[in-house]
């Protein structure tokens, strides 16, 4: 038998093994094959990576990991450790040092949180600017849907706040409009990469007249399990109040996520956008919003231009004066949309102006709540829909605000409470949200709560639903808050059916 015939003959096989749905009959004797449909399964391993917290002496930061409860198979395990926090030499820091300071080694052998079983939450605290980033992974019954949540709270100084993000999965490719190198900013891009090898990163900047020049953002390398704070200032020597950041690797892969500060609205995480599409939803934009501003980009060669409804309580509606926005090809469109809610919650949904398709673009507001020195900033990146699942971890017994966005068809969604990370039993409530609105609710609190809890948002019916958690934790007069949206959790994954063909063996 050729070479060839014997390395189909291991490819089939290994593939049989891998999927479990191929029947191995050789041709000529009696056997048949059948074609079976896809199926969705449960993936066996996830990774997360959480961005250095560390922003002054005063930070105080949460992590809570969570696993949705009803999956099955092997057990398996889900911790995060210490990455090593590292920069260039010529890097500016985030406590206004420069170079090897800020170089530290990881106790990379015992994990910072480690999650011990489905459906309650594992917590753990740190405290100080020294924190580190953190690389995760997850394997067996614990893979599907997990999710941390870093939440930490600065009472006073330049990045006073609540800065909450979902920590995120690894790729190769984000997008992150509602940046700025404005003046009274300083916003930094945090790379992970959790990999044993290196990754080479390249940062690409797009104001409102297009590329931002810039001679250091290319080429930045993220040693193995290692994080970097990249200063966008020091990209760039341009001012815009308004710049999209465009971060891919010509090698590896990384995490990526920007940490904002205001001189006066103070701090928050800024997650990546959706990806590029026609048509985006922001969904969680709170009621008592002092300011909302909208900033959008076109990565393709065409112009976009887009119809803007706030989806509200009870109809979707155009806001006077805003009611299209064109945005021109790799050029950073910024519109501020004031007080659009006018105190009842809603969700931005941008549509083609012209119908169809439309031009591909990314997305993302930037939200006030409170006024004068009492103002405290956060982010809604456009977010694709909950799907079949979607988890927000962290909540406590007050301050939660859960939003379900419907753009088209009416939809039902359950929501379970899950048990708390000090005790407490599950809770589960069904929600209609009708087509064309913004359903906000005070989410459902597990029965005898101690610590925190997870909410588990599931699609039952019609739809697409999609959603956001709004964290609110009002310090010494100061509206602190964080809002985290919800996109599918990409718990299960698609596995094709297998029909195997011997008859290619033949000489």
């Amino acid at each position: 038998m050729k070479s060839t015939s014997l390395s189909l003959i291991a490819g089939t096989v290994a593939l049989a093994a891998v999927t479990g749905f191929a029947a191995l009959t050789a041709p000529g004797d009696g056997g048949t094959t059948e074609a079976k449909a896809p199926t969705r399964l449960p993936v066996e391993r996830s990774s997360l990576l959480c961005p250095a917290p560390g922003l002054s002496d005063l930070a105080e930061t949460t992590y809570t990991s969570f696993t949705p409860a009803g999956g099955g198979g092997e057990a398996g395990t889900a911790e995060l450790k210490q990455a090593t926090s590292t920069a260039a030499d010529d890097t500016t820091h985030e406590d206004g040092s420069k170079g090897k300071k800020d170089k530290a080694k990881a106790d990379s052998g015992k994990p910072v949180v480690s999650l011990k079983e489905p459906g309650k939450p594992a917590t753990a605290e740190a405290s100080g600017a020294a924190a580190p980033a953190l690389v995760g992974t997850a394997t067996g019954r614990l893979a599907p849907g997990w999710t941390t949540q870093q939440t930490t709270t600065v009472e006073a100084g330049g990045a006073r706040g609540v800065l909450g993000v979902s920590c995120t999965g690894p790729d190769t490719n984000f997008w992150f409009p509602a940046a700025s190198t404005a003046k009274s900013r300083e916003d930094y891009v945090h790379l992970t990469n959790p990999d044993d090898t290196a990754a080479v990163a390249d940062i690409e900047l797009y104001g409102p007249d297009g590329t931002l020049k810039s001679d250091v953002g290319e080429g930045i390398t993220v040693p193995a399990r290692s994080s970097v704070p990249v200063l966008i200032s020091t990209l760039t020597s341009e001012v815009a109040e308004d710049v999209t950041v465009h971060v891919t690797t010509r090698t590896g892969r990384v995490g990526a996520v920007i940490r904002t500060a205001d001189e006066e609205t103070g701090s928050d995480w800024l997650a990546a956008s959706a990806d590029p599409t026609g048509t985006l939803v922001l969904p969680g934009i709170p009621a008592d919003a002092t300011s909302v501003r909208l900033v959008a980009f076109a990565p393709g060669d065409d112009d976009a231009d887009l119809k803007v409804k706030l989806l509200g309580k009870n109809s979707a509606i155009s806001p006077l004066g805003n009611e299209d926005l064109h945005v021109k090809s790799r050029m950073t469109a910024g519109v501020d949309l004031k007080d659009i809610t006018r105190g009842e919650a809603g969700s931005l949904l941008l549509t083609p102006a012209q119908g169809g398709k439309g031009t591909p673009v990314v997305a993302a507001l930037r939200v006030v709540r409170g006024k004068g020195d009492g103002q405290e900033v956060g982010y809604i990146p456009a977010t694709g829909p909950v799907g079949a699942q979607a988890t927000a971890a962290d909540n406590r017994a007050t301050g939660s605000t859960l939003s379900l966005a419907a753009p088209g068809a009416t939809a039902t969604v359950k929501v379970t409470a899950s048990a708390g990370s000090g005790g407490g039993e599950q809770t589960v409530k069904t929600y209609t949200v009708n087509g064309g609105t913004t359903l906000a609710v005070t989410p459902p609190v597990p029965s005898g709560l101690k610590g925190s809890y997870a909410l588990t948002v599931q699609t039952q019916s019609g739809g697409p639903v999609h959603a956001a958690r709004t964290l609110a934790l009002p310090q010494n007069g100061i509206q602190m808050f964080t809002v985290q949206t919800l996109p599918n959790d990409g718990g299960t994954v698609e596995v094709p059916a297998v029909q195997q063909d011997l008859s290619l063996l033949d000489d």
